[in-house]
């Protein structure tokens, strides 16, 4: 099975307030890229691909009241709490903090736990405490995904090494891979391999052998989990990455990188056109 996953971060947010979003108002952002994504993206309805796509809070439910009668857009949140409500229990004293639960009732079926964004300020809190285990995010990030694959949702997981971590990057993707999936239900679960050392302006990202060995790896310890490039799919990349057999996908940010930056509807589906090869 492929997966083309989709992060919109916070690409909401109108450029008079230092953010991307030119497309759409506030109100109707999130409603707008499901009515101008889905019609197109049924003509992959034999081609076995999921298409998930994952929306800052303030835009799920609209995006979810978009959705069409047997529409092959997945949506999803980013991240879930660690916690959760019960029968009998915890009943919403979750004051900030969205759960799986609360996910799965607007109407969510997917979540991305561990982006590296997340990882990042996740180890800052930790810092601030004065904890120096660096094993602690991912036991963190262990419960994020056991809560939110409770609730049932499906789990995009995201790993990687930084520039520092790049030398043993074995060890770093292990530790990730082992601590957060430890006793969770590995089906419900894809992994995204993010190469953090080669996300920003002017770094070069892998190339096609990297990717491979890296996929390869995660493979090797998961069990053969299907892992996609979690790097950046783009219309640049998109036939290397098709091309690479352990890979299964990819996810997918902003659209375009230079003049108008952003995120935009009909280059999400030019990606995929180029990705799928129709």
């Amino acid at each position: 099975m492929k997966h083309i996953f989709l992060n919109l971060k916070r690409f909401d947010i109108p450029k008079e307030y230092g953010g991307v979003n030119s497309i759409a108002p506030m109100g109707e952002w999130g409603s707008y890229i499901v009515k101008n994504t889905q019609e197109a993206l049924k003509n992959y309805e034999g081609d076995d691909v999921e298409f998930a796509m994952y929306f800052p809070e303030a835009h799920l439910i609209p995006a979810v009241s978009a959705l069409c009668e047997n529409s092959p857009v997945a949506v999803g949140c980013q991240s879930v709490y660690r916690d959760d409500t019960a029968v009998g229990g915890n009943f919403g004293a979750f004051t900030t903090n969205r759960t799986g639960n609360a996910a799965k009732a607007i109407g969510c079926t997917t979540t991305i736990i561990g982006h590296c964004e997340e990882r990042r300020d996740k180890a800052g809190i930790l810092a601030e405490a004065g904890v120096t285990d660096t094993a602690a995010v991912n036991r963190l990030l262990n419960q994020e995904i056991k809560a939110a694959v409770k609730a049932g949702l499906r789990v995009l997981y995201c790993i990687g090494e930084s520039d520092q971590e790049q030398d043993r990057w074995q060890e770093v993707l292990k530790e990730q891979l082992e601590t957060g999936l430890d006793g969770v239900d590995k089906s419900m679960v894809t992994i995204a391999y993010e190469p953090i050392w080669a996300i920003g302006p002017g770094k070069t990202p892998p190339d096609k052998d990297y990717i491979t060995m890296i996929g390869t790896y995660v493979k090797e310890v998961t069990g053969n989990m299907d892992v996609v490039y979690g790097g950046g799919l783009k219309v640049d990349n998109a036939e290397m990455l098709a091309s690479i057999p352990v890979m299964d996908g990819g996810l997918i940010a902003l659209t375009r990188f230079q003049g108008e930056i952003g995120f935009y509807p009909e280059e999400y589906l030019e990606i995929i056109r180029t990705y799928m090869g129709k």
